[in-house]
């Protein structure tokens, strides 16, 4: 077996039999034709042999507009354009096929480029081209919970804005986000939505998929893809005044359509609407948007890290791919952007039971989630017949009767969401959902369409075989638990980021079940409202809090703005009392009334003091803190820095007690010292708290001890035929010291008899790794049909397992 060239190559993945499976980190990839310092990096996952078409994010060396500006350099878009055009002519002299599609110059330098994917190797060539990114798909992050009739909302059911504290800055403070501009960069924004009409002005923003000043929604029938109206629940969580109000209900708006059709969209436009929103003079942007690509570096994350330094407070969700580690993707992966977490409100607890029949028990039943209280009590104390419904899709519901009665639905393929809405639309009054593998059901989803109970699999089976057996009535008992505080959903993306090894999200807010504007496209009734929920949800709430402390603060930096959020965020606990970690909840759930009335700042809000790798070498970690003195009056502070549970192994050191002048700031120096010899291998949190008479801020910290935890392989990929060929590859976040192929027979459902193993490799580098197969074991060719596939990575004593299923042909 001969090791290829290492290159990207094509995101080609047939069926995912996955064991582990999370978001791809970058990997600059070099040509084995010409030296590496020839070379622009590439971040992508392409096939360099592929005749395929493909369009890339070219970034320059050439620094942009704002990037030279915060460097003390000149910049101006005239030279910008003429470099721009030198390389862009290079290119199509060598590549003529070669079409540029946007250009940019004020936060990002470069430009995107449609070309044959077996061109990028001559792109990667051309002179004063830096780095090329993938033009990745962004969707929106959230999922439906059920559409509000007009006349059944009030301003009491928006009940997310109250609980941070929005109500209280209002009514007591007398600010409503008056004079500061929010940018939505999303799916467009239905700016005649009656909750929404006033904070727009003439110019309503950009649409970017469209490519003209009219930012509306994807409206139905739109040939392209499915309606939309993500955007605008997105803008009224921020500024809503009408039937409901938003975080800040007197803020301004601009729309921004960079997703379209369907809620999807690409780098290229997302990257355009950032730029064109800092130069549209917004204060705020919110991208409630995201992949599943896990490094800080990708373009969209240079965007934004540079919107801020221009002073624009950039806010995006965290990823709705929890509640593993290392699922945060970009760009809530930006180094300075304000990731944000989602999180449930409180609420109350029940416990269900169910009963078939007389010896037939379902311990697992569980209740999943529910449109309300009243309607999940309602079915205490019924019995109700049940139907089998297969999976739940519209079409497993054709000819069945399920009026009035209990949907049977087993788990896969859709969201149990669109489950739920498929039964209520067909009649039914509650829904039994069990699981397709051994095991119970680990997640909740708040806000279903009708009243929703979870089993494991094998209760499931149970069920089934009662119905086999005529037993179809199935008999409620709802009973009252306990109330909960708020939690983090389960949904909601953890982090750290690969490579910086910052803690992410940065905060939390509620993001389960949040009621807000959707478009009608009635324009007889324009007054829309629905229920959702996801990280894209608790984003603008933080846009919002932000518009509130920009109009309380005008004078406030992107940093302080930032630092309150963080500083003043209330801890949350899980529902068994421990404290989530860090990288779960960020710094809290933010409480705007404190961050607004906040005395002092703790700047950066949070900090990681990266990795220790040496196992037999003490090594010491430095990290500065400055302290902001918002008092006219000299204040006395004390500080204090641990780990959590004082691991032996890890000593901190700063200043105890010190005084900061009225209205001037102070730097306190932290310094850990850490003796790998006595930790074990993992990481550690902790906190640098800052108190005085009346407050205590917290900043979180990290630092691991030893190479982290993260995936050692992201990706595997399979493709290719016995004439050509087959082509196998990996990519490797850190690189491993052994890579091993593994092969197993197809049984239909799962991996039967091993076969053997295509190779074994070791020292493999952190890239994209390709290795080619001829399709034999020990020498026999393997005949054709199905074959379960894995790659094992091994490094640092951790492997990492990822299966697919391959095609022989």
């Amino acid at each position: 077996m001969k090791k290829l060239v290492q290159h990207g190559v094509v995101c080609f993945l047939i069926i995912s039999v996955i064991l582990s499976s999370f978001g791809m980190s970058a990997a600059a990839s070099q040509s084995g034709q010409a030296s590496p310092a020839t070379l622009a990096s590439l971040y992508a996952d392409i096939d360099l042999s592929s005749p395929v078409p493909t369009t890339v994010i070219v970034e320059l060396e050439e620094e942009s507009i704002v990037e030279a500006k915060h460097k003390g350099k000149k910049q101006s878009k005239e030279r910008l354009a003429k470099v721009r055009g030198q390389v862009i002519k290079e290119l199509q002299a060598n590549v003529p096929d070669a079409k540029v599609n946007r250009e940019y110059d004020f936060l990002f330098s470069g430009f995107s480029v449609e070309l044959l994917a077996k061109s990028i190797p001559e792109l990667l060539a051309t002179a004063g081209v830096k780095a090329v990114y993938p033009n990745v798909e962004y969707k929106v992050d959230a999922a439906r919970t059920g559409v509000v009739q007009a006349e059944e909302v009030s301003p009491e059911m928006n009940e997310s804005a109250p609980y941070i504290g929005a109500n209280q800055v209002w009514e007591e403070l007398g600010v409503t986000g008056k004079g500061v501009t929010v940018a939505i960069i999303d799916t467009g924004v239905d700016y005649t939505h009656p909750d929404l009409a006033h904070a727009f002005g003439d110019y309503k923003g950009w649409d970017f998929v469209d490519n003209d000043d009219d930012p509306q929604e994807t409206p139905p029938g739109d040939p392209r893809g499915g309606v939309t109206n993500h955007g605008t629940h997105v803008a009224g969580t921020v500024a809503a005044n009408g039937q409901i109000k938003g975080v800040a209900p007197d803020a301004k708006l601009l729309a921004y359509r960079v997703l379209g059709p369907g809620g999807s969209g690409t780098t290229e436009n997302v990257v355009a609407g950032i730029e064109q929103a800092v130069q549209d003079g917004a204060n705020i942007m919110n991208l409630s948007l995201g992949n599943t690509l896990n490094n800080p570096d990708w373009a969209t994350s240079i965007a934004l890290d540079w919107a801020m330094a221009e002073g624009v407070v950039a806010v995006t969700s965290n990823g709705n791919s929890g509640p593993n580690n290392w699922t945060v993707g970009s760009p809530g992966t930006s180094r300075q952007a304000i990731s944000v977490g989602a999180t449930r409100l409180p609420h109350n607890a029940y416990a269900a039971e169910l009963f078939t029949s007389a010896e037939v028990n379902y311990p697992s039943a569980k209740v999943m989630g529910f449109s309300d209280e009243e309607a999940l009590l309602a079915l205490h104390g019924q019995a109700y017949e049940f139907a089998d419904v297969g999976l739940g899709r519209v079409q497993d519901f054709e000819g069945k009767d399920v009026a009035g009665k209990i949907a049977l639905i087993k788990r896969g393929e859709i969201p149990f969401v669109d489950k739920a809405q498929h039964a209520k639309n067909a009649g039914a009054v509650g829904v039994i959902i069990y699981n397709h593998v051994p095991g119970e059901i680990p997640i909740d989803i708040p806000g279903m369409a009708v009243t929703t109970v979870k089993l494991s699999l094998e209760d499931g089976q149970k069920m089934l075989s009662e119905l086999g057996e005529g037993n179809n009535t199935v008999q409620f008992s709802i009973e009252f638990v306990k109330t909960v505080g708020e939690t983090v959903a389960d949904f909601s993306s953890r982090g750290p980021v690969m490579d910086t090894w910052m803690i992410k999200p940065d905060v939390s807010a509620p993001g389960v079940n949040i009621l807000s504007t959707i478009p009608t496209h009635n324009s007889e009734d324009p007054h829309g409202y629905a229920a959702l929920q996801g990280t894209s949800m608790a984003s603008p709430h933080v846009a919002g809090a932000a518009a509130l402390l920009l109009e309380k603060h005008p004078d406030w930096t992107v940093e302080e703005v930032k630092a309150a959020l963080m500083n003043t965020a209330e801890e949350l606990f899980a529902p068994n009392g421990t404290r989530y970690p860090y990288n779960t909840q960020g710094a809290g759930s933010i409480r705007v009334w404190d961050a607004i009335q906040t005395e002092a700042l703790l700047l950066p809000g949070s900090h990681s003091f990266g990795v220790v790798y040496r196992e037999d070498k003490r090594e010491v970690k430095r990290t500065r803190i400055q302290i902001q003195n918002l008092t006219d009056k000299t204040t006395r502070y004390e500080v204090e820095a641990a780990f959590a549970g004082n691991p032996e192994g890890l000593k901190v050191r700063t200043s105890r007690n010190l005084n900061v002048r009225s209205n001037g700031s102070q730097t306190v120096q932290v310094i850990v010292e850490a003796d790998p010899a006595k930790l074990k291998a993992g990481y550690y949190e902790g906190a640098i708290t800052l108190r005085n008479s009346g407050q205590e801020l917290v900043v979180p910290t990290i630092l691991f001890v030893q190479e982290p935890d993260y995936p050692r392989i992201t990706h595997f990929y399979f493709e290719g035929d016995r004439e050509e060929g087959y082509n196998l590859t990996v990519y490797l976040p850190g690189g491993a010291e052994e890579l091993t192929f593994l092969v197993y027979e197809w049984t239909g459902s799962a991996a039967g008899d091993y076969m053997g193993h295509i190779g074994t490799y070791t020292d493999v580098p952190k890239a994209f790794s390709d290795y080619s197969w001829d399709g034999t074991i020990a020498g026999q060719q393997l005949e054709s049909g199905q074959y379960a596939l894995f790659a094992l990575a091994t490094k640092a004593g951790q492997t990492t397992q990822l299966g697919l299923l391959a095609e022989l042909k």
